[in-house]
């Protein structure tokens, strides 16, 4: 399998579609449509649309669903103006996946999966848009192998949903991802709830129980992964990052990250660049799964 593309793009509402961001060699018009001779996996994580092609009649796109574009095939998709939506993609060919479609794994007939709001799913989409971008050795088999997750993902999940409630595993999924998207803007627990339609008091309690995070806890745990992230991999001084990560102030955020970690930000760049060994608290101390950068597609 060979990837040709990943991004991902947030369509705000009663925007032109495609966005001028869109990448130009796969442009096309909503009035007209397309054929491409690549597959691509598409998967709507906000807001609604539609979707038709050749074999499947129009039908709506919902938040948590996918849909599979295959080469020759003509399609077109659009999200609703009302709405807009937050669209991931990924393209690629090769016998692997023709196999597949052959042994009717995947059918032009059933484009459509409805897999749900997966925080894997997000991520795993973010990663290989980082990975197509920095086109690091190996990045091929990475990619590959990515897009190979994401397949069995629409292809198992589609079949699970007629089995399990996926209603709150979808609105806590839904939550995080609002917080990984705006980890700058201080957003609150009580503004997450409302974003995704739960009581504040029953979204807290329900998002501790599968997080071991009260929300406002979650965020703050983000913003400190963020930060170590960018500590370790960019040439940022700590103010900037500090601002980055949605901190009012140096000083705060000093605090708070040698709460955290162990060490203040300047001592765990010096660690992670091999200058000084790192506090024992930072051996010990509760990490989360690090976000997914937030990057345009190449």
């Amino acid at each position: 399998m060979v990837v040709t593309t990943a991004g991902h793009q947030n369509i705000p509402p009663r925007s032109e579609y495609p966005s001028r961001n869109h990448p130009t060699r796969y442009l096309f018009s909503t009035e007209r449509g397309r054929v491409l001779n690549e597959y691509q996996l598409v998967y709507i994580t906000r807001g609604r649309g539609q979707f038709v092609s050749a074999h499947q009649k129009e039908c709506e796109i919902k938040e948590g669903d996918m849909f599979l574009l295959f080469p020759g095939e003509w399609h077109n998709y659009r999200p609703s103006p009302q709405t807009g939506w937050y669209e991931s993609w990924i393209g690629f060919t090769g016998p692997d996946i023709e196999k597949r479609v052959a042994a009717r794994f995947f059918s032009r007939e059933k484009a459509v999966f409805n897999v749900g709001i997966h925080e894997q799913i997000y991520n795993l989409y973010h990663w290989a848009t980082t990975i197509a971008q920095q086109q690091a050795a190996g990045h091929q088999q990475m990619l590959a192998g990515i897009a190979n997750l994401l397949l069995g993902f629409a292809y198992g999940e589609d079949r699970q949903v007629s089995f399990r409630d996926k209603h709150i595993d979808s609105q806590i999924s839904k939550a995080k991802i609002l917080m990984q998207e705006s980890i700058e803007q201080n957003l609150s627990g009580k503004a997450v709830a409302q974003q995704i339609g739960m009581g504040y008091s029953w979204f807290r309690r329900i998002f501790k129980e599968y997080t071991g995070f009260s929300p406002n806890q979650y965020m703050q745990e983000l913003k400190i992964s963020k930060a170590k992230e960018l500590l370790t991999n960019s040439d940022l001084n700590c103010q900037q990052i500090a601002y980055i990560v949605g901190f009012e102030t140096p000083s705060y955020f000093n605090i708070v990250f040698k709460k955290k970690v162990g060490s203040t930000p300047s001592q765990y760049r010096d660690f992670t660049q091999g200058s000084r060994l790192l506090p024992q608290n930072e051996l010990s101390s509760p990490d989360i799964e690090e976000p997914a950068q937030s990057q345009s597609g190449q």
